[in-house]
């Protein structure tokens, strides 16, 4: 057994699992704390190295492309700090540290691992349920379905329509973006019939326009992995447009866009919907124009 144990973590290594377990202190992000230990199979790692920084290391482990759901969901946007697969080193324990690094390395020799993208996820990712409260309301996955309930912040077309709840079936994917305090983020579920829609966050009934705390919204990120676990692997992607040029389709087609006349029906149903809310007195003058202009702009 290789391990080390420091105030950001503690890593274990048996030759063929390593074991991350996040630090309890307050300084430790807290989205690390709250996804928790995280057992990686050697078969998703591609490598790990040990980084020199000032006045400490940093070990950092490198999994394969397509391993782990929550790399895929959030697509190399997580901030440096909240990223699960970094461990502080203190400067005294970076002997330590190499020989962890060194023994996993080993071990990647010795199992012939290979290096190129695999075609299922090697990790589970975050348990569900899973439940994140955020500045445009609160989101709750239960591993079949997708639930919305708006905040009392949220625009009022949002609210308006309701709590959303989006099954699986209906969902081709999942976009992520960070609230960085310079910029807001946002959770977008885009179903077969949104999927050319260009409504923005805070319009969009299917998204959550991230804009509060960015610490608290950083959480989405679990929801966005979870969900992701469970949409079929990016690699049936590629496998059917390789399919498509060839002319040979197999039985499962990855979900693709629906056509425009699709795309325009979604509009026409948006717009005789913001018509209804405006008759009803729910959205006022400037709001029933505002949104109406922006989902205009997408046909």
């Amino acid at each position: 057994m290789a391990e080390i144990i420091q105030r950001d973590g503690t890593w274990a290594f048996d030759g063929d699992t390593l074991r991350i377990t996040p630090g309890l202190h307050r300084s430790v992000p807290l989205l690390r704390r709250t996804y928790g230990e995280i057992t990686v199979p050697l078969a998703a790692v591609s490598g790990v190295v040990l980084e020199a920084a000032r006045g400490h290391g940093r070990l950092r482990l490198r999994l394969r492309e397509g391993a782990d759901p929550l790399l895929q969901a959030t697509g190399g946007r997580l901030p440096d700090a909240a990223d699960p697969y970094r461990l502080t080193v203190d400067a005294d324990r970076t002997g330590a540290a190499e020989y962890v690094a060194e023994e996993i390395r080993r071990a990647l020799l010795l199992d012939r691992v290979p290096q190129g993208r695999t075609e299922a996820y090697l990790l589970p990712g975050p348990p569900v349920p899973v439940s994140v409260r955020t500045s445009d309301g609160t989101v709750s996955f239960d591993g079949t379905r997708i639930r919305i309930d708006w905040a009392d912040t949220s625009e009022r077309v949002k609210r308006a329509t309701g709590p959303r709840i989006i099954t699986m079936g209906d969902l081709v994917r999942v976009e992520w973006l960070p609230n960085t305090r310079h910029e807001d983020g946002s959770l977008r579920f885009v179903t077969r019939e949104t999927a050319l829609s260009k409504l923005p966050p805070d319009k969009d009934p299917y998204a959550l326009d991230l804009w509060g705390s960015a610490r608290r919204d950083l959480l989405t990120a679990l929801v966005a992995a979870a969900v992701t676990a469970r949409l079929p692997h990016p690699s049936t992607h590629t496998a059917t447009a390789t399919a498509t040029a060839t002319g040979e389709l197999p039985g499962c087609a990855a979900p693709v866009p629906p056509p425009a006349s699709d795309h325009h029906d979604v509009l026409l149903r948006r717009l005789r919907e913001l018509g209804r809310l405006h008759r009803d007195g729910v959205l006022t003058d400037e709001e029933f124009a505002r949104t109406k202009a922006v989902v205009l702009r997408g046909f």
